[in-house]
């Protein structure tokens, strides 16, 4: 892992991340686009501004939902960026990283979702599967017990709660891995949204 520079963010050596959330979430935002953008523009009166009140509401909470979670992690401490708070946890208060039916983080008597590396139970099923038949088969092929053993599969949810555990693990003594959890709301996706939804529900019943 590379040493973050002093002018840089800490946390902004590992991203964690969906994939097919964030191309989701592109998909419904230009849909969100172009059936509000066509209200707006062929609309007459009142349903412009409903075109623009629902694209207010629709357009943040989309985002907080596909594009903006995300892990961020270092040798010190992991970010996690959730759809309406950022949560930051130096690696000394951590207490555990866990995948079950649900990422998670444990952390000063608290319990944080990671939204932003799902659990698929199918996936986990598969990768268990595959890891039983290279133990059926000795682990590590046809080169006799001297090579080296082929490497377990594993789902991507847990790769990355093993990655994160590891750092854990690391950085919990570390000087700069100390200090207490910190939780913002982001008020750049609330404030919008309800605004728009507030809006929205006045034009509707006027």
């Amino acid at each position: 892992m590379s040493t973050p520079s002093p002018h840089e963010p800490a946390y902004a050596d590992r991203v964690y991340r969906s994939p097919m959330a964030v191309v989701t979430g592109v998909l419904i935002l230009a849909m969100i686009v172009w059936l509000c953008g066509d209200a707006v523009v062929r609309g007459v009166g009142v349903g412009r501004w409903i075109g623009l009140a629902a694209a207010l509401c629709a357009v943040p909470l989309t985002v907080a939902f596909t594009i903006r979670p995300a892990v961020f992690a270092n040798e010190d401490r992991m970010r996690v960026r959730n759809p309406f708070r950022i949560i930051e946890l130096p690696w000394g208060v951590v207490d555990a990283v866990r995948a079950g039916y649900s990422a998670e983080v444990l952390a000063d008597g608290a319990k944080y979702q990671l939204w932003s590396v799902p659990v698929s139970l199918r996936e986990r099923k598969k990768a268990n599967r595959s890891a039983g038949r290279t133990q059926a088969l000795g682990g590590g092929g046809a080169g006799g017990s001297g090579d080296k053993a082929a490497p377990v599969a594993r789902a991507s949810a847990d790769k990355a709660v093993d990655e994160l555990t590891e750092l854990a693990e690391r950085g919990a003594a570390r000087p700069g891995a100390q200090g207490p959890v910190r939780v913002r709301w982001a008020w750049e996706i609330i404030v919008p949204a309800v605004l728009g939804a507030v809006a929205l529900g006045v034009l509707l019943v006027v």
